[in-house]
């Protein structure tokens, strides 16, 4: 409501015809808090067409340390770690597959590429295939040479044995056992030189796979892994044309740094993501308060007043205090982490820190001073009433310290109260009567109020 309804709301409401009378005591306007204070306004009947016309919303009462609170200005910014790039693994061409601000979580593929130098790796791979497969035939071989001589040894001793128990003496065989015997060490050899040539080759096949790995980001086991190709067994790697880069963290796509198609070099960056999540609030304090600070205050973290966000909708934080500091403006940087998430928190939002020095007085029940107004001489603030909350009780306020968001009142109200923040104006304009105090009254569902009489 602007100004100039409210002016004539306000004249409506001084002219306005009183209702059908309503025979009965007047309505107690007495609570256990502060009845004195309470007789000094009316009632008036608030129903939820009423709230939804004149835009009543309600602040609920809070204990607070009102004079011991640092209201400290600042705005949220993203952590070092709420920032995550992705570069390109291998020189290449790029296809995007996500777009600017797209959420994306753990898994999610963010782009492919083709390289030339994948095709090496591949290539690097399948030679080092080969050169395992020749070193395992060439043990087979050499393993098989020294086995056919040990057994051909063996049959040979065996033979002599036979005829050296017939007294019959057979010198070539004799020689030819000599001569298998001989060759054994040899043989032995090249079977050793053989299984070191296959070990060797294994660890490049080995490492070859490793390099792809590291190159690629995919895992040894999927590189390996066996598939179906036309009904033929090869390896999975044999296989990858395209290339993906997946998403490692939840988070929101920040910046596109190349455009789709382009051909981007290896370790240069394609696109960032960032976890709104992972924000801090920091605010400047002045160096003259750095003796009532410390780490580990109680704080909360508030928004601004603006429509739409509740006064009282502020979030615990862990404070720290920061390394820097400016000699020029004689302040000293504040960190909080809050400990909650609220729609209201995000990078480059402004709000304020709220830090509790320490205070011997316990803390005192406040209202939001928005809720306060000025009527005569006197302030006034409404109270919703707490066994009927269609009414609201106008209320003189009694009133304490003030820290200009925050005001204390010493009595007419309860912890578990509610008072009217947006609307109080339209009530304290339907509750006057010539600088005066009105009766109790009731409004209709146009915004009209009419006084009981």
């Amino acid at each position: 409501m602007n100004i100039f309804m409210q002016i004539a709301a306000c004249a409506c409401l001084v002219t306005l015809v009183g209702c059908t009378d309503k025979s009965g005591p007047p309505a107690d306007t007495s609570t256990s808090e502060n009845p004195k204070s309470m007789m000094s306004g009316g009632r008036i009947e608030i129903p939820p067409a009423v709230r939804n016309n004149l835009g009543i919303t309600f602040a609920k009462v809070q204990r607070r340390w009102v004079n011991d609170t640092i209201r400290i200005p600042g705005s949220f910014e993203l952590m070092p770690l709420a920032r995550r790039e992705y570069r390109m693994p291998l020189p290449g061409r790029v296809r995007l597959l996500v777009d600017q601000y797209q959420t994306v979580r753990p898994g999610d593929v963010l782009f492919t590429y083709q390289s030339e130098r994948w095709q090496q790796l591949q290539e690097e791979i399948l030679l080092a295939d080969q050169a395992v497969d020749t070193a395992a035939a060439r043990l087979a071989v050499e393993s098989a040479t020294l086995t056919e001589t040990r057994q051909r040894m063996a049959i040979l001793r065996d033979r002599i044995q036979r005829l050296a128990e017939a007294d019959f003496k057979q010198a070539g065989l004799e020689a030819r056992s000599a001569e298998l015997g001989a060759s054994i060490p040899g043989l032995l050899a090249k079977v050793r030189q053989a299984e070191t040539a296959l070990a060797n080759t294994r660890q490049l096949r080995e490492q070859s796979i490793r390099n792809a790995s590291v190159a690629t980001g995919i895992t040894e086991q999927s590189l390996l892994e066996t598939v179906m190709v036309d009904g033929v067994e090869r390896p999975a790697y044999m296989d990858i044309e395209w290339l993906e880069v997946r998403a490692e963290e939840t988070g929101i796509v920040q910046v596109l740094d190349v455009t789709n198609g382009a051909h981007v070099l290896a370790s240069d960056m394609v696109l960032s993501t960032i976890d709104p999540e992972m924000v801090r609030f920091r605010a400047s304090a002045l160096q003259s308060d750095l003796p009532r600070l410390g780490d580990g205050l109680e704080a909360w973290i508030v928004p601004p007043m603006t429509d739409g966000l509740r006064i009282d909708d502020g979030v615990s934080a862990a404070v720290t205090i920061g390394l820097e500091a400016d000699p020029q403006q004689r302040t000293v940087a504040i960190l909080a982490r809050p400990e909650e998430s609220r729609p209201w928190i995000r990078p480059g939002v402004s709000a304020f820190l709220e830090l509790v020095v320490d205070s011997t007085d316990g803390p005192a029940l406040a209202i939001p001073r928005a809720a306060v107004l000025k009527d005569g001489i006197v302030h006034v603030f409404f109270r919703r009433d707490p066994k009927d909350a269609n009414q609201a009780i106008r209320v003189e306020a009694d009133m304490g310290i003030d820290d200009g968001r925050w005001i204390q009142i010493r009595s007419g109200i309860g912890p578990d109260d509610q008072v009217v923040l947006d609307g109080a104006y339209e009530l304290k304009l339907a509750t006057q009567q010539h600088g005066g105090t009105g009766k109790g009254g009731h409004f209709h569902a146009d915004g009209t109020f009419h006084e009981d009489h």
